[in-house]
């Protein structure tokens, strides 16, 4: 990878050093023709194409919320979030009290459990699998074959989420003002605003204060293109050539597995 590109002065005052080490990681990405933006967009695209799975993958997310936590969205955070990604793939009113009804027992429903998978793809990139499954004993066994097949490595617990963060997303489009979604995110408990050199905005916060973030920020009249509570890498690792191409057929098929809910991996594709 080429050596990590120094950020503009004004940006270099604004961050942490901690901050300053990272931004200039992401630089050093896209420099090498790489852009996150671009990689964000990409990914929606294809979720987009997957609509077909998103109910299924809503429901399950609703129940497993609704029976931790509780029936009452306003005192289940997890489920408000659920029920959110339910509206923006029009699920049916319908159908989300359905299957809250089944998970918290007013209905006889399937119980799902979740299980998180870890392991490594083309040229050493980490990747997080999250499931929700009725069989472990059958899940274990796809992702495991998804892994083998395609060029990949399952690992144990552990051997790759260290190279995770576990926090709250929001990224604006690139034109977006920088200024302005600084101001309103810290003020409202954000962590840290990065901008990378295609002009994105990312914010980032704690799990726990993501609501109060993206509610200040949307009542500013800035509306977020990504907004979830996610494991976001520390370290991007950039492939090109065949190596691309391998590892975005080994995530295809990874995600396309009928028992996963999310994908998180730290490699840079092509557009």
């Amino acid at each position: 990878m080429p050596a990590a590109a120094a950020p503009a002065p004004a940006a270099a005052r604004r961050r942490t050093a901690y901050n300053l080490a990272l931004f200039s990681e992401e630089h050093s990405s896209l420099m090498a023709g790489h852009s996150k933006w671009a990689n964000i967009q990409h990914r929606k695209g294809r979720q987009d194409e997957k609509r077909g799975k998103a109910w299924t993958r809503v429901i399950r997310e609703i129940m497993v919320a609704a029976r931790l936590g509780g029936g009452d969205a306003t005192a289940n955070p997890r489920l408000r979030l659920a029920i959110e990604k339910a509206k923006a793939v029009n699920l049916p009113v319908e159908t989300v009290k359905r299957n809250i009804d089944k998970a918290t027992g007013n209905l006889e429903g399937v119980n799902y459990e979740e299980i998180r998978y870890e392991g490594y793809g083309i040229g050493g990139a980490a990747i997080i699998v999250d499931c929700m499954t009725d069989n472990r004993v059958r899940t274990v066994a796809e992702v495991r074959h998804a892994f083998s097949k395609y060029g990949g490595n399952m690992g144990t617990e552990g051997s790759v989420a260290f190279q995770f963060k576990h926090c709250g997303q929001l990224i604006f489009a690139p034109g977006t003002s920088e200024d302005k979604v600084m101001e309103v995110a810290l003020e409202a408990g954000a962590d840290d605003v990065l901008t990378d050199e295609d002009g994105a905005v990312e914010v980032l916060t704690a799990p726990t204060g993501f609501e109060a973030v993206k509610a200040a920020l949307e009542a500013a009249g800035l509306k977020p293109e990504v907004a979830e509570v996610t494991w976001r890498a520390e370290n991007d690792i950039e492939l090109v050539g065949e190596d691309a191409v391998r590892m975005q057929k080994l995530l295809d098929v990874i995600e396309d597995l009928d028992d996963v809910q999310d994908v998180f991996h730290n490699a840079l594709l092509p557009e």
